[in-house]
């Protein structure tokens, strides 16, 4: 009797909302798991890897099937409930599943075809080709080249260009392969030859006389592993060997020809972030720190999430410790979840002391194929070998867990925890409260300062509720002291952008060989330059906002599209060289504090200093170890960062935060300022912290000076009441975008009109945003405010079902329309 045919339901990388459905050849239905790779052609040519999420015997419709090409692994790459993961991250945030798929496995998993072009052995006219073109076909081999790989020509005509002129000529064509990103690092390793016996090595000592070079690599060899007993090892890194050893390359290669010696290549991880050995043991709680501890555990036996309200300095992270201890000891895993990788550098090795390489980290600065090792480590069954505790971002919620039992999320109030661009716009907070419930797990989520949504969660039931309101050691919460800058300046006692009181509190510090943090929410030298003969200011040729300065690149800098060129150093609108620096940023910070204080030792942390993969440890390594005085910074800054020596912090200009046009405005003011306060006297001694500003009696700085989040809290409630916004409702925020303002205003328009037939007064819009033209595309926006109910689901789908057909219609093809869900 013949077997059924096999059909394999496919998810593919690719914003479309359907899955697509293959057959499975007859060699493959052995072998095929739902949660492996694929290799599929989708289209005329393109061939990309696929997810296969259903194995059956559905023939589909009438429209052709076309076969499974390959099978790319041996076992599922992920695992079941990660697909019920992102079927909710899809569903909630309004995208496609294969956009979540997209984010969620590392790019090295991620396969697509790639062209590649090969001579034709038929072609004869070669006198027909331009230089150019000859030159190039004169370097395709037999094996092919990739188009990506295409040199351009003498003449600068471009690469595609010469593939064209070839192909139209038949001189070559192509074919499409599925390139795999992700290859295991392998390196070179030196051994004896396995039949090696010692009496064998010394009569070939003794008749290498007229080679001494390679009688001393032997006897460094032998002498560096102790090969012969039994406590020896047997093979030896080759690079490492001879670097230890000062030995001669040509040596060692001789003795491999002579079959003396044996080189290898070893497959080695690529996982090198342990730097404790697990061997420090956990610290002994306070009291106060054991009693919320247990109030934690309480509190989980009852609600699945957690709120612990706890103030800066208090001492979560080692509360955090002992809940990841108790989950190991049952054999469950752990996802601490941070907001900023440079958290990760001082967390990472507090964990590593104490659990040793049970401990992993995974964030978006790791090479591909870093990612895809933690994601392989991850997925493996063997406990003794795995991460058991994994430290990351956002992005680590999207692992192959199997047995998680408990989420940690640190600073939980944090807007960067909310993915922006690209889809899934999925906030971490939210998505890591749905994975632990589909594991059965527990969340805690922690921080000095609660989101006003989760304080709410919280205050009403909804999550547990824990308070730790002393510091550690009984420490005072930092003095904090308003500086009036519009007094400052009538009285012309400010210094640059400095007032008395916070020179006099830097001069301070220094004397007593203490540390200063300067917070400045805005990188670069100057937000603006102007020209004082006519007023013109240089604006983004691509984007509606003006060009920051860089000093010292001596460049104008768009922060939206990063467009940008020398400074003329004279107006582009008059040609006066009377051009003057407005605002002031991080950059500009670091050189005046540099003038008033020559002695100190200065940095600066903010994106332009942390590009590079390991500048996050550098600084955060200088400061503590006090190579750096005085650290200016963004909000980088404020994030949890734990500095035993610092004891002043300056808020340079408060007002910035204040003036933000944003119903949350007030909320992250509030939270920044507490959080860039919280950094000062941790420990010894109560700290001190200047806010500088032009509000003295403004509410919000009042509340700081206080540390009085609960008068915020009710405030703000207040207002969001008024006008509908969360927590009493979801805001769903449609962005329309397009080259062409006229075009874009109708579409608006339309999308609009057929909205609010749907949703009636739920919808606000469409208006332009603050920034309308991001590169080169104008903005128009429509805001949705729908009430909390579990109807949400059929509401959002009503809405999507609206926005699809929309984008259907042939005058608005052109149109891109971003919908996200819960925007920060």
């Amino acid at each position: 009797m013949d077997q059924p045919t096999l059909y394999a339901d496919v998810l593919l990388p690719l914003s479309l909302p359907v899955l697509y459905t293959y057959r499975i050849p007859d060699a493959f239905r052995k072998s095929i798991k739902p949660g492996m790779r694929v290799s599929v052609q989708f289209g005329p040519k393109r061939i990309y890897s696929a997810l296969v999420k259903e194995v059956h015997t559905r023939k589909p419709g009438s429209h052709i099937t076309k076969d499974i090409l390959s099978i790319l692994d041996e076992s599922p790459v992920v695992l079941e409930i990660q697909y019920r993961f992102w079927e909710w991250i899809a569903s909630y945030y309004l995208c496609a599943e294969g956009e979540v798929m997209k984010a969620a496995l590392p790019s090295g998993l991620r396969l697509e075809s790639e062209s590649k072009v090969y001579p034709d052995p038929d072609f004869q006219c070669i006198e027909s080709l331009s230089d150019d073109a000859l030159g190039l076909l004169r370097i395709i081999d037999k094996d092919g080249v990739s188009i990506n790989e295409i040199p351009r020509g003498k003449s600068k005509k471009s690469g595609v260009a010469l593939i064209n002129e070839l192909i139209l000529k038949r001189a070559i064509f192509t074919e499409e392969q599925l390139m795999e990103r992700y290859q295991p690092k392998r390196v070179a390793y030196i051994k004896l030859d396995p039949d090696m016996t010692e009496d064998k090595l010394n009569d070939i000592l003794d008749n290498l006389t007229r080679a001494p070079r390679q009688q001393e690599m032997i006897l460094k060899f032998v002498d560096k592993t102790n090969v012969f007993s039994d406590s020896g090892v047997r093979e030896l890194e080759r690079a490492t060997f001879l670097r230890e050893s000062n030995g001669s390359a040509a040596a060692l290669n001789a003795l491999v020809k002579k079959g003396i010696m044996v080189q290898y290549q070893k497959e080695i991880g690529r996982l090198t972030h342990a730097v404790g050995t697990g061997s420090a043991n956990l610290k002994k709680l306070t009291s106060v720190q054991d009693s919320v501890l247990r109030e934690i555990e309480a509190s989980h036996e009852v609600n699945d999430v957690a709120l612990l309200y706890g103030v800066t300095s208090s001492g979560k992270t080692e509360i955090y410790m002992h809940l990841i201890d108790e989950q190991l000891k049952s054999g469950r895993q752990v996802l601490y979840l941070l907001p900023e990788i440079a958290l990760t550098t001082q967390i990472i090795q507090r964990l590593q002391r104490v659990f040793g390489s049970a401990v992993g980290v995974y964030h978006s600065r790791l090479n591909d194929a870093e990612r895809v090792e933690i994601w392989l480590n991850v997925l493996q069954k063997e406990e003794k070998d795995s991460f058991r505790i994994i430290l990351g971002a956002r992005s680590a919620l999207f692992l192959p867990f199997s047995n998680l039992g408990l989420i940690i999320v640190d600073e939980e109030h944090e807007n960067t925890y909310k993915q922006q661009d690209p889809a899934p716009r999925y906030h971490a907070r939210d998505a890591a409260i749905m994975l632990a419930q589909m594991h059965s797990a527990r969340v805690l989520l922690g921080t000095a300062t609660p989101s006003l949504e989760s304080y709410y969660n919280a205050k009403t039931g909804k999550f547990g509720f824990i308070e730790l309101k002393e510091r550690f050691e009984k420490l005072d919460l930092p003095e904090i002291i308003i500086a009036n800058l519009h007094e400052a300046y009538r009285k012309r006692v400010i210094r640059s952008h400095f007032t008395p009181q916070l020179m006099y509190a830097i001069e301070g510090a220094l004397e007593k060989n203490e540390q200063v943090l300067l917070f400045q929410n805005r990188r670069g030298f100057s937000p603006f330059i102007e020209c004082e003969e006519c007023g013109f200011i240089p604006r983004c040729k691509h984007c509606a906002v003006s060009m920051t300065y860089h000093r010292e690149m001596n460049r104008l800098v768009c922060h939206y599209c990063g467009y940008s060129y020398d400074n003329p150093g004279t107006c582009n609108n008059c040609g006066s060289p009377m051009i003057k620096t407005k605002g002031f940023g991080t950059e500009k910070i670091e050189q005046e504090i540099a003038h008033f204080f020559p002695e100190a030792r200065i940095g600066r942390m903010d994106l332009d200093t942390t590009r590079k993969k390991r500048s996050y440890e550098r600084i955060i390594h200088d400061f503590e170890q006090r190579k750096i005085q005085i650290l200016v910074g963004t909000q980088m800054i404020s994030k949890g960062l734990d500095f035993k020596n610092v004891y002043v912090v300056g808020i340079l200009n408060a007002d910035n935060m204040l003036n933000f046009p944003d119903f949350r405005a007030y909320e992250r003011s509030y939270q920044l300022m507490s959080q860039v306060s919280g950094r000062a006297g941790r420990t010894k001694k109560q700290g001190k912290v200047i806010v500088q500003t032009s509000k003295p009696d403004h509410p919000i700085i009042r509340d700081v000076v206080r540390h009085d989040y609960d008068h915020m809290f009710r405030e703000q409630l207040k207002e969001r009441k008024s006008f509908s916004y969360p927590p009493y409702s979801r805001l769903i925020r449609i962005s329309l975008k397009h080259y062409d303002s006229a075009k874009l205003d109708r579409a608006s328009l339309e999308l609009a009109r057929r909205l609010r037939e749907l949703l009636g007064k739920k919808m606000l819009g469409p208006e332009a945003p603050i920034v309308n033209r991001i590169q080169r595309k104008y903005i128009k926006v429509i805001l949705i405010k729908i009430e909390k109910s579990k109807k949400n689901t059929q509401f959002k789908g009503m809405v999507m079902d609206c926005i699809r057909e929309f984008e259907q219609l042939v005058s608005y093809r052109s149109v891109q329309v971003i919908v996200d869900v819960d925007p920060m």
